[in-house]
């Protein structure tokens, strides 16, 4: 059996539009009356030309002769209501057009805001891409209907409103024979409209998923073509592809039906009308001007309809767009748990009886206690998914223990503030970040007063000056998003030069010289080992002569630790670690 699609949630998605235009109710709603009216001020032009005939009727079956006079004046009244209703027309749009752009704006800025508070476990369960959609494709789908959709529905609203008013003013019985139409169409819409919804917010989600795709093969290009995986990641493509052709063209089908069924049934009426209207002019009920108005007015009448159907599949797709933006911006954020500023700290730092799981059924660290002084420079080793990464995200608060206490100089870092925490430490990476922007601008991110010799010095401390001299414009060198102008193991060195320029009590490198030869490795140690004096320093690294010089080596397996000591005292003890040690060394 086909899995049932989820029915789309249009009355949550409704209310987030519109709670979300609620800075901008005041110009929205002037825009609203412009546009009701322009529209009245052209609903009279049919009633004014309907006058104009009957008075020419008159004046020609009187005197055989077309009196010009009163025409005259009706023309220059109906060219002033036209010049007005078009005046108006401009400024509605012109209105809506900049609240749009505003919306726009601050939509994203309100997603990108809501990115940063979002938890780091969101982007370990999330892809990129869809996010991206989100705050591109949703946003500008729901900001576009707000510009064209809302001045159109409120046009057609007054329009409809008016002329019914003025067919009742001419005749009842026409104006009942025009509006029957109305109630029958409307329940053939609605029927479509139903259908067609969740096709809409599938095109939306399919398109996300597609988005996600485009990206990772983008930038994995190098990956992909090294593995021959082109055939196949061209397959995936088109699967996602054909998904997303298959519920648009289904999406498109049901909404454009809307409007053949709406026409069949307008243009029924407009044939009764004529019918109807003939009799009651030759009959004298109403005068040869009134029908010609009347006519007219039954084919505006029939438009609003049209429109409004036609209308009804965009309402589709802003209504999934809408709910797709609700959804992110309503994920949980990260907890604001404890507002301590942990400030001016010696370094202690103390890991009491922690465990925790990212997962409940799988557990990674498990009763894990031990205690770093001040200053003193600890290395955490073991093989992969031991648990050594996940150390420095509960000591990061990027995660917060299942169960224990972390404390530094004795406070509980649960109790602090996050950024607080944060705050305390240089981090490095193995995978490294840079921004388009220069090789000063890059070093600068974590420290922005610090000064061009500043930026200098840290370099000089690292022996990367020399590398960024030799570069065209120096530090004033711009490096692109993905720095492929710049090596892998250059990256690396300007990410730690960046940290080191933080100038925090406490640092921490997660493979940090896993991307430099080793030589250059040599020369980080050396840097590292000066500018790590009097801090407290946690080094993550499988290449053990990067942690031989540590004060404190903790050797972890299972999320356990199940030898520890400094270098020689482990190599002695000719247990894990010297294995570890020594398969590194055989040869």
């Amino acid at each position: 059996m086909p899995a049932k699609v989820k029915k789309p949630r249009e009355k949550s998605s409704a209310k987030f539009f519109f709670k979300s235009l609620k800075p901008w109710a005041l110009p929205i709603a002037v825009a609203c009356v412009l546009a009701a009216g322009s529209t009245v001020l052209a609903i009279f032009g049919p009633k004014i030309l309907g006058n104009m005939t009957t008075e020419a009727a008159k004046s020609l079956g009187a005197t055989g002769e077309i009196d010009w006079a009163p025409l005259a004046g009706n023309a220059i009244t109906l060219i002033i209501l036209f010049l007005i209703s078009a005046a108006l027309g401009y400024f509605e749009n012109f209105i809506l057009g900049r609240v749009a752009a505003k919306y726009i704006k601050e939509t994203r800025l309100k997603i990108l805001e809501k990115i940063n508070r979002l938890p780091v476990s969101y982007f370990d369960k999330h892809k990129y891409g869809d996010t991206l959609s989100r705050m591109t494709n949703d946003v500008d789908t729901v900001g576009q209907s707000l510009q064209n959709s809302l001045s159109e529905i409120i046009s057609n609203i007054v329009m409809l409103i008016g002329i019914l008013v003025m067919m009742l003013t001419i005749s009842p019985l026409l104006s009942l024979i025009a509006v029957v139409s109305i109630p029958i169409s409307t329940i053939f819409v609605a029927k479509i409209a139903g259908h067609g919804q969740k096709y809409f917010r599938r095109q939306q989600d399919t398109l996300g998923s597609l988005n996600s795709i485009i990206e990772e093969d983008y930038s994995g290009q190098l990956i992909i073509k090294s593995n021959n995986h082109e055939s196949a990641s061209l397959q995936n493509f088109r699967e996602t592809n054909n998904s997303l052709y298959e519920s648009a063209w289904k999406a498109q089908f049901f909404s454009s039906l809307a409007f053949p069924i709406t026409h069949i049934f307008t243009n029924l009426s407009y044939v009764a009308v004529c019918i109807a209207g003939g009799y009651e002019a030759i009959a004298g009920i109403i005068t040869i001007g009134n029908v010609q108005a009347f006519i007219q007015y039954t084919t505006q009448f029939n438009r609003p309809i049209t429109s409004i159907a036609q209308i009804v599949s965009t309402i589709q797709l802003t209504l999934a767009a809408a709910e797709r933006v609700s959804k992110f911006l309503n994920k949980e954020e990260e907890k604001k748990e404890g507002e301590e500023k942990l400030e001016k700290i010696k370094g202690d730092i103390e890991f009491r009886d922690i465990s925790f799981s990212y997962s409940a059924d799988k557990p990674v660290i498990e009763n894990f206690s031990f205690k770093a002084s001040a200053g003193q420079n600890i290395a955490l080793v073991g093989p992969t998914g031991a648990g050594k990464t996940t150390i420095v995200n509960l000591l990061m608060r990027f995660y917060d223990p299942t169960s224990g206490k972390i404390l530094i100089d004795g406070s509980n870092t649960k109790n602090a503030d996050k950024s607080s925490v944060r705050g305390l430490f240089g981090m490095v990476l193995q995978d490294t970040w840079l921004f388009s922007g220069t090789i000063e601008e890059n070093l600068r991110y974590g420290n922005e007063k610090a000064t061009l010799d500043d930026v200098k010095k840290v370099c000089k401390y690292l022996h990367i000056d020399h590398f960024i001299t030799s570069l065209p414009k120096g530090y004033k060198t711009k490096i692109s998003e993905d720095s492929d102008n710049i090596s892998a193991g250059e990256k690396q060195l300007l990410t730690i030069a960046r940290a080191m320029l933080k100038d925090p009590p406490m640092m921490i490198l997660d493979e940090a010289t896993s991307n430099v030869d080793t030589r250059t490795e040599q020369l980080i140690q050396d840097a590292f080992e000066k500018l790590s004096k009097n801090r407290t320093s946690f080094i993550i690294a499988h290449r053990l002569s990067t942690v031989r010089n540590a004060d404190l080596i903790l050797v972890m397996k299972h999320g356990e630790i199940i030898e520890q000591g400094t270098h020689e005292k482990l190599l002695k003890k000719n247990g894990f670690y010297a294995e570890l040690y020594n398969s590194q060394f055989k040869d």
